[in-house]
């Protein structure tokens, strides 16, 4: 099955790739336009939206026996419009992103402001703000919650897979402890494997050692 996804989304990419290239009349080359790039980056990006964490089926067993329903089909849209609405206002002005992807919330939280270097404890100065952030989850409680760490390229992957994935677990256990439910959170660390910019520069390198937690909601309780 994971093949079949994974061929059907290099084809969509592979499509918009083809559709998006120009020949130059004068020396037949062929580009691909600038107006494309966008609709690229969003195909590729399009490829893990709605995955999570051990699967969905898995999950909502879990969240089905710590008692939390779905939310109504029509209604998904406004509740994470009002849950977006409150992460944005707790962590205004904190370095914490809150990205929207259709009905999916990412906030992505540089490591800079979370732990100290080689770390995994979270810093006392960020507890504040992850108290607000975890007492909105925990009110909106009918999502599933994935942690996901990163780190940079620096060091070796003996060092940074460990190390991103301790640092997703102690903010999921940091969760839990204010009160979001345990079964609706999964971790993965994903060491140096996920930059979002280049490992080149100082300021690329701090861009990819983040903490993300992705908020996605649940709109089933049956497996399928």
């Amino acid at each position: 099955m994971k093949k079949r996804v994974f061929t059907g989304s290099i084809l969509a990419v592979s499509l918009v790739a083809t559709a998006a290239c120009t020949t130059d009349p004068n020396t037949g080359q062929r580009t691909i336009s600038k107006t494309a790039i966008g609709a690229l980056a969003g195909a590729a990006l399009g490829t893990g939206t709605g995955a999570l964490v051990g699967g969905r089926n898995k999950r909502t067993e879990m969240i089905v026996g710590a008692g939390i329903g779905a939310i109504a089909g029509g209604a998904v849209g406004n509740y994470m419009d009002r849950q977006e609405k409150k992460l944005r206002e707790q962590t205004a002005g904190t370095g914490v992103q809150v990205e929207r992807k259709g009905d999916e919330l990412l906030l992505n939280i540089p490591s800079g402001i979370t732990f100290d270097t080689n770390s995994y404890a979270i810093s006392p100065a960020f507890q504040s703000t992850l108290n607000q952030v975890a007492a909105t989850l925990a009110q909106y409680n009918q999502t599933y919650i994935d942690v996901y760490g990163h780190t940079d390229s620096t060091g070796t992957d003996a060092i940074n897979q460990p190390l991103s994935r301790n640092r997703a677990d102690a903010v999921a256990n940091y969760l839990a402890g204010q009160g979001v439910a345990r079964a609706r959170i999964g971790t993965q660390g994903f060491g140096s494997s996920q930059p979002v910019a280049s490992n080149d520069t100082p300021a690329g390198r701090q861009a990819n050692r983040r903490v993300e937690i992705k908020v996605v909601p649940v709109t089933t309780t049956t497996n399928g």
